[in-house]
């Protein structure tokens, strides 16, 4: 990430935004269950919301410093932080019993890359798990924040069936201003 992304994604304005409407908007009243999986935290601000209102979180971060930046503070806590990639991921098969990825996935070089993490987190959630997260779609404001950056955005128009292509069903994708969420179960 340049400079002013990494300096707004640790921002206490993006951190506010998170709580308030990002979070709610996308996790609603879904139960994620006892042992969560996020994918790509970055500086961790959604993972401080949710390590309030979970009893273990795991992050996976392909990032080294901030995977150990992000494991030092959460020392101690409910949180385990993994330095490792998304798209191949150290974790048992059907280990996890939800995963989420919030505002990550633009970062992956490519859209095969997205879809071997789709197909990842396919593979350590339990039969039954969800998995929820949001991503941006475009605009000028969000193309200058990623000037010299890693952006490849994904379509909503076609995510559901990436999802479903990588094994999900009761795909959900619904756009809202700037950004659109989804929710995808692995079938019982």
């Amino acid at each position: 990430m340049n400079r002013y992304h990494r300096y707004y994604c640790g921002s206490a304005k993006w951190a506010k935004r998170l709580d308030e409407s990002v979070v709610p908007w996308v996790l609603r009243d879904y139960d994620l269950g006892p042992d969560v999986l996020e994918i790509g935290p970055g500086p961790g601000l959604v993972t401080d919301i949710l390590r309030q209102r979970l009893p273990a979180l795991t992050a996976i971060e392909i990032d080294g410093r901030l995977a150990a930046s992000l494991a030092a503070r959460m020392q101690g806590t409910n949180v385990t932080v993994v330095h490792g990639d998304g798209a191949a991921m150290p974790f048992e098969d059907g280990r996890f019993s939800s995963a989420l990825s919030m505002a990550m996935l633009h970062h992956v070089p490519s859209a095969e890359l997205q879809d071997r993490l789709l197909a990842e987190t396919f593979r350590v959630l339990k039969p039954g798990a969800s998995f929820v997260g949001m991503d941006s779609t475009v605009s000028l404001r969000f193309r200058l924040y990623h000037l010299f950056d890693t952006m490849v955005l994904a379509d909503p128009n076609t995510f559901a069936a990436r999802l479903e292509r990588a094994g999900f069903a009761d795909v959900a994708v619904r756009e809202g201003k700037g950004a659109f969420r989804w929710k995808a179960t692995k079938p019982a």
